[in-house]
């Protein structure tokens, strides 16, 4: 059985997110197997930004303070210009992106939310792509930054927008896998 249809992915948003770069990994990897979890700041619902205006609303199923990092194999994070600015100057969602890294665990990271990985210091001398408009505050936090669909750098992928998101979510898949793999060789 893939190492993706026993997995665990949080996907951390919050208000704003983009509605396609949050429901299309959540649709996808749910229908991969994987167990998916919506982890924001406050319990209820989030509302989404689609394209032009407010879209739908998507439960939130632990709260940023609920959830912990050994739980999970991977973490989602979703642009959208709202979602992200609001989060990087939250310091428990900045936390639990480092706490993804310094657990080897990946991140994947779409549009706009490479901004919360600036914030958390992950990108510097890294390789990594974004939403144009992001490209200067890339490369001014020390990132190698590269004009393509999805760039993969150890455990950390980033994306530049919603029309690469079947690369971006094959990525995720990809990253889970070798993930556990390693995961396991180190037991």
């Amino acid at each position: 059985m893939p190492a993706i249809a026993t997995s665990r992915i949080a996907i951390l948003a919050t208000h704003g997110f983009e509605q396609s770069e949050l429901e299309v990994p959540l649709n996808d990897l749910r229908a991969k197997g994987a167990t998916v979890d919506i982890v924001s700041l406050e319990a209820g619902e989030i509302k989404g930004w689609d394209e032009k205006d407010w879209g739908a609303a998507v439960p939130v199923d632990r709260t940023l303070a609920e959830a912990n990092v050994a739980d999970y194999d991977a973490l989602v994070l979703p642009g959208g210009q709202i979602n992200p600015d609001v989060l990087r100057v939250e310091k428990a969602a900045i936390d639990f992106i480092r706490a993804f890294d310094g657990a080897g665990k990946p991140i994947a990271a779409i549009c706009h939310a490479p901004w919360l990985l600036i914030e958390a210091g992950l990108l510097k001398g890294r390789r990594a792509t974004s939403y144009s408009s992001i490209r200067t505050d890339m490369i001014n936090a020390g990132a190698v930054w590269e004009d393509r669909a999805v760039v993969l750098d150890g455990m950390i992928a980033t994306s530049r927008n919603p029309g690469d998101l079947d690369a971006f979510v094959a990525t995720i898949v990809e990253m889970v896998e070798q993930g556990r793999e390693k995961r396991q060789a180190a037991e």
